[in-house]
């Protein structure tokens, strides 16, 4: 983006009344220039080989070809050309489908003029931009994502847990098992406590049945 140039907006809505209010309410910021207005996903694919707008605000509902069909196909024919999305929909499955078809921003349309703009020069800048509200939904799906690695982590067995593992299921004793690897016999007592409590098992038998279960034997 060159400096002191006004960002080429299209506004892509099939409610000219929603077009004509989003156009109205960016007119007293300096950087943004609404240069084109479509009605659907075909006529903004027609527009953007005609305008060749910075940024185009997308809605998702719309008739002949919504915003999560036309945003693929605007990134693969216009690359240079930012998407951000404009819409009342704050679910996690809209947000996540039309990231994948590849738009760099979610905003909701509450949001207010001066938060607009931000998003459409943080975009144009080549940054990414999120309501705070979709950004909450994405930082709470991350966590959970994130505790459950941790959990399958923290539930995975190590090489030499598995090697006890075996032993265990061999019928050895804990001071066979030591002999056999090398290791203290107070040792293998700390390796059965952690197999049993990662297998959620209380004795020897819920062990191996657990283990056969997950195919860890």
């Amino acid at each position: 983006m060159k400096s002191g140039r006004k960002l080429r907006l299209l506004l892509v809505d099939d409610h000219a009344l929603v077009r004509e209010g989003i156009r109205s309410s960016l007119v007293h910021f300096s950087s943004v220039k609404p240069v084109g207005e479509a009605a659907n996903g075909k006529e903004a694919l027609r527009k953007c080989k005609e305008l060749r707008p910075d940024v185009v605000l997308m809605d998702l509902n719309m008739p002949e070809m919504n915003g999560l069909e036309a945003t693929p196909l605007i990134r693969e024919k216009f690359p240079e050309t930012k998407i951000i999305v404009l819409t009342v929909h704050d679910s996690k499955e809209y947000i996540f489908k039309i990231l994948r078809a590849g738009a760099h921003g979610y905003v909701l349309k509450d949001t207010s003029p001066e938060e607009l703009v931000r998003a459409i020069e943080s975009v144009a800048r080549g940054g990414a931009f999120f309501s705070p509200a979709v950004s909450n939904i994405l930082l709470q799906d991350f966590v959970r994502a994130s505790n459950r690695a941790e959990m399958v982590q923290e539930n995975e067995l190590s090489g030499r847990e598995q090697e006890v593992l075996r032993s265990i299921a061999q019928g050895k004793t804990t001071k066979e098992v030591a002999t056999e690897l090398n290791l203290s016999a107070r040792t293998v007592e700390t390796y059965r406590v952690r197999l049993k409590r990662k297998l959620n098992a209380r004795n020897v038998a819920e062990l191996l049945n657990h283990a056969r279960k997950r195919q860890l034997l």
